[in-house]
């Protein structure tokens, strides 16, 4: 409602703004009443007495990032970037930053977030570097910090959603420090990978292959290029499908426009779904399982480096965790892309003398 104002709301990912955020502001703008003053399409929502507006973009789209068309729109002074924990690039962020610097007029830049690790580039720039203490609400310097959590809308919760929280309150204190309270970890507890860095993708031009895991229900299927570099231990990651719902000619269109003909080692629990993919010109095969602590083991000898982009694969190794370390027991959860990996490097380290990585 305020005169020249233009908000640039971004998520790292955001498929289809109109069916996604959008309705959330039409909710809004139909219980403030002021229909007949917006105007709305599937990527804006302008205000026409006003002419201030609101543009959703997504930071990364399917051919990679678009910061520089983001950061060439004209007259933004707002920067809003939701899910903010999911870009994990901080070059990314400072390039849009740079960016905001409309004259006579407030420019802002709002990071909305659920805390992560203390390795994230948000917590070492904005508490770690300013000495700002995780809970905080007030100002420092020139940010304004606002920590809100389930005690703020108390009033409004079910006593059986706040029973199963005081639950996990007395049970498992960490994990309600985490995801209840909003406190940033140190590091998932008893991870499984701490053998990683963000890089760039295989920089000395090594041969490539991909791994692959099937979802079901509610898991995505996740596709991942890999280079082993056998010499300085080292295999390179890159993130390339981890979606759900998709059907096999939606997951073959998508296998081949991002890697061509490249060989892909999928689980070989799922050999229907395999065939399928063969018959639709993907060059995948099943690869011979073996224990999952052998194919972990592997893993943690060399140096995982994994793009910016990958934020999946990130995620997963922030969070995949032992159940029982002593047992070489491991949590069923934030292992989709991780599977998929480990399924390529057996398949690669276990047959070192393949040669071409096709499938005849």
């Amino acid at each position: 409602m305020s005169q020249n104002v233009r908000i640039l709301f971004t998520r790292y990912t955001m498929v289809s703004a109109h069916l996604s955020i959008i309705p959330e502001f039409l909710e809004k703008i139909g219980i403030l009443g002021l229909e007949t003053i917006f105007s709305i399409n599937k990527s804006e929502v302008v205000n026409t007495s006003t002419k201030s507006d609101i543009l959703f973009r997504g930071i990364k789209t399917s051919s990679g990032n678009q910061t520089a068309s983001l950061k060439s729109l004209q007259g933004i002074n707002c920067w809003v970037l939701d899910e903010a924990e999911e870009l994990i690039d901080e070059n990314i962020f400072d390039t849009i930053d740079l960016s905001i610097r409309e004259k006579n007029v407030q420019n802002r830049i709002i990071l909305i977030l659920n805390p992560v690790t203390k390795e994230h580039w948000i917590y070492r720039k904005f508490f770690e570097s300013r000495g700002v203490q995780e809970g905080f609400n007030g100002m420092k310097d020139d940010v304004c910090y606002i920590h809100s959590t389930y005690l703020d809308n108390k009033q409004n919760l079910s006593q059986s959603f706040l029973d199963r929280i005081y639950g996990l309150k007395n049970n498992n204190p960490k994990k309600y420090f985490h995801k209840i309270l909003g406190g940033w970890l140190d590091k998932a507890e008893g991870v499984v990978f701490d053998n990683w860095t963000i890089g760039e993708f295989n920089p000395d031009n090594l041969q490539t292959s991909c791994g692959m895991d099937f979802g079901f229900s509610v898991d995505p299927d996740s596709l991942t290029e890999v280079a082993i570099d056998k010499k300085k231990m080292k295999i390179y990651l890159k993130e390339h499908i981890y979606r759900n719902g998709l059907k096999s000619h939606e997951l073959a269109q998508i296998i081949l426009k991002k890697v061509e003909n490249k060989l892909i080692i999928a689980d070989s629990a799922e050999p229907r779904l395999i065939e399928d993919l063969r018959y639709l010109g993907v060059n995948i095969k099943p690869v011979k399982k073996g224990t999952i602590e052998s194919g972990v083991t592997r893993m943690q000898d060399y140096q995982l480096v994994v793009t910016s982009e990958s934020i999946n694969i990130i995620k997963e190794l922030n969070n995949y965790v032992y159940a029982d370390k002593g047992s070489k027991l491991y949590v069923d959860n934030y292992n989709h892309a991780i599977d998929g990996v480990r399924y390529n490097v057996i398949y690669h380290l276990d047959n070192p003398n393949l040669g071409k990585y096709f499938v005849q």
